[in-house]
């Protein structure tokens, strides 16, 4: 038998992704007690401190290893539910029912760095985060207001839905259902702007207006210009800024937060300059369901373990941003020192064809 190494990034085996910051859960899902969310195949449990602020620590009690989201919040403590035993957010713990000793200092659990923002409590699994939150100015513009979407688990790769968002080529095909049309198979144009955490990708798209959005948008014409800024942030978040030509902006904000190396919770939300009056919420919400619903069937059909050299994937001009994307993880891992995890395989022989065969084989 022969070991082949698949190039590719598996999210969970590289250190340096704990380094930075992830969305995990809404904020008002916490108010009813703590829960459960695994990062990076850390799990964790989070809750709301007597301050109503989120916090999160490792989810397994320092005395007899059982999982302290089973528990409950008492006066902004975390209390295992097995027996009582309390830890505040910083991990510490300030109470053990059993005992009126003083506690020593080694009953603590692991805590992570986690704060609120946009609504939901996002943590960094390390002390030292390379970079802040992705900043959304028009979250604090007046003119514009925000609009929780999508909070479910996908099963792919995160990088795969970055590459997806900033992929202009593939409405016409995708989105058939919803704004793509066979007439613009690709955009009229695109720019690329490298930033130091980042990408930013400009472009123009002729697509479709169908019934719903032309509600959503005020807009009568069966078809339409988007004009787009799209931003990625390293690692998983990507901000889209759709603008029409009447005026209408809409912008769509999306985080795939790594739960394992093929699992990505999807937290999306929408800002929009338009009021409740104008466009009710759940219109928005539900043509923007339609189009992740197209992204979804075909993301979770592609390969989770995403290549970052070049060679193992075929590529167009649109496929440029991804590119960038793939380039900058690498010299992300190499700044760090790490090098680009790989799965080992035990296969009958070393060729493409075998390889193939076996994938799909475990497809299967």
């Amino acid at each position: 038998m022969t070991i082949i190494e698949i190039e590719s990034m598996l999210v969970t085996k590289q250190p340096v992704l704990r380094r930075f910051w992830y969305p995990v859960i809404p904020v008002e899902q916490l108010v009813d007690g703590p829960k459960a969310f695994t990062l990076l195949q850390q799990p964790l449990v989070l809750w709301l401190d007597e301050n109503g602020h989120p916090c999160a620590a490792e989810d397994r009690c320092c005395h007899r290893s059982a999982q302290l989201s089973l528990g409950k919040v008492v006066e902004g403590h975390i209390a295992c539910p097995y027996h009582g035993w309390q830890f505040n957010g910083q991990g510490s713990c300030v109470k053990v029912p059993q005992t009126g000793c003083e506690i020593a200092p080694s009953y603590r659990v692991a805590a992570y760095a986690c704060t609120e923002r946009y609504g939901y409590a996002w943590v960094c699994l390390a002390d030292n985060p390379l970079v802040g939150i992705p900043e959304i100015e028009e979250t604090q513009d007046p003119a514009y207001r925000s609009i929780h979407e999508f909070y479910e688990t996908w099963n792919c790769a995160g990088l795969r839905v970055m590459e997806n968002e900033l992929d202009l080529a593939h409405p016409a095909f995708v989105h058939q259902g919803t704004f793509g049309t066979a007439e613009h198979t690709m955009p009229d144009r695109m720019t690329f702007h490298e930033t130091e955490w980042g990408l930013h990708v400009h472009g123009t798209l002729g697509v479709v207006n169908p019934k719903l959005q032309q509600q959503n948008l005020q807009m009568q014409t069966t078809a339409t210009v988007r004009t787009l800024d799209m931003t990625w942030f390293m690692p998983f978040t990507v901000k889209l800024r759709i603008a029409y030509p009447n005026g209408r902006v809409h912008i769509v904000v999306n985080t795939m937060t790594p739960i394992a190396d093929d699992l990505s919770q999807m937290v999306q939300f929408c800002v929009r300059n338009d009021t409740e009056a104008d466009t009710p919420a759940a219109d928005v919400i539900a043509f923007d369901r339609a189009v992740t619903l197209e992204d979804k069937r075909i993301l979770e059909s592609t390969d989770f373990d995403v290549p970052l050299s070049p060679k193992r994937e075929q590529h167009i001009f649109t496929d440029k941003p991804g590119l960038i994307i793939r380039k900058k993880f690498a010299a992300l891992l190499k700044a760090h020192g790490e090098v680009e995890q790989t799965r080992e395989t035990s296969l009958p022989s070393p060729d493409r064809q075998s390889l193939g065969n076996w994938q799909a084989k475990q497809a299967s």
